[in-house]
């Protein structure tokens, strides 16, 4: 699927359904010329409603939609007929995607389940007729409450990807490989940086029919947290994955520096997924011969699980997954 069809980001512009009037009605029949109120309440204008599904996986199908308005409720009658309530309008979303304020940047509602549902918009109460303000010594009312107002806001929708396993690396480092490698995924692979322009999901078989899902995420470069590269577009969906997968190339001039970098970046977007568990897969070992892997396999490695792994010879893949899963169930 070509990248452009991954939309990840939409900001919306909603009105929610204004309430119904309440009914000032007054009883007159011909058998009772002077009865008393029965003005029904309006009816409860529409809300705006996120809902989880989870046969999308982007939130492409919102793209062009810019403007989204509810219904208005239906004013009260007489005979204490109340008004319908206005159309709810349901927005459905992939699983993962928050609903922000972009004013306060706050989160307002996140969607995790299938069928979950988050009003993000409420529509306006109807207004209460006049029968309920009578009373022994104020016997006919000829007023009634006007439905509250609609309302108006823009929301920003993102979509933070759910997924066991996140690959956390620089461009080019063999993340989209390992992926094509361990699940059927088919990312785009290719001889230089930023071949990845969009997270893609695989999932990878383990012992006993069991599995679980790998993200691979867009390259971090060094200024990721200020926006530098693909920058804070793709960190977000990080939050998401129960695990890191920091993946580092054997060619790289410090194993350990690479890896501090990606680190600093991901502790400068959120410290909190530092206490996420993480493993280091040293990647394209297949380069290097023997004496070379030693020397490497005696430098000073950062203090996690480390295993070195190539994906075109099937090096280290099978210790890999022993590693993730225990990362996962541990």
């Amino acid at each position: 699927m070509p990248s452009s069809n991954f939309v990840d980001y939409v900001k919306l512009h909603l009105r929610s359904g204004k309430g119904g009037a309440g009914s000032a009605h007054l009883l007159r029949t011909r058998a009772n010329a002077r009865g008393g109120p029965d003005g029904g309440d309006g009816g409860r204008g529409g809300h705006i409603i996120i809902q989880g599904n989870a046969q999308l996986w982007t939130l492409l199908h919102l793209k062009y939609t810019k403007h989204i308005k509810a219904g208005d409720g239906v004013s009260g009658s007489s005979n204490k007929k109340s008004g319908a309530f206005g159309r709810d309008v349901f927005i459905q979303v992939p699983l993962g995607t928050v609903v922000i304020d972009p004013e306060t940047g706050q989160q307002e509602a996140e969607i995790t389940r299938d069928g979950e549902t988050a009003i993000i918009l409420p529509g306006g109460r109807g207004g209460l007729g006049n029968d309920h303000f009578k009373s022994a010594t104020f016997r006919t009312p000829r007023f009634a409450q006007p439905g509250e107002p609609a309302s108006e806001a823009w929301k920003v929708l993102e979509l933070k990807i759910l997924a066991d396993i996140g690959l956390v690396g620089q461009p080019n480092a063999g993340k989209s490989t390992l992926l094509s490698v361990v699940s059927a995924a088919k990312p785009e692979i290719a001889d230089y940086p930023f071949t990845t322009l969009r997270p893609n999901l695989g999932i990878v078989a383990y012992r006993d029919d069991l599995s679980f899902v790998m993200a691979d995420i867009p390259g971090i470069i060094e200024g990721a947290a200020e926006g530098k590269g693909l920058g804070l577009r793709f960190l977000r969906h990080i939050e998401r994955n129960s695990a890191l997968l920091f993946m580092v190339p054997c060619t790289s001039k410090s194993v350990i520096t690479e890896y501090k970098t990606l680190l600093k970046e991901l502790k400068k977007y959120n410290p909190e997924l530092l206490d996420k568990k993480r493993v280091l897969a040293v990647s394209k070992c297949d380069l290097l011969d023997e004496e070379a892997m030693k020397r490497l396999k005696k430098r000073r490695l950062p203090e996690l699980p480390v295993i070195f792994i190539s994906s075109h010879t099937g090096m280290g893949i099978d210790k890999l997954k022993d590693e993730l899963w225990a990362a996962l169930h541990t």
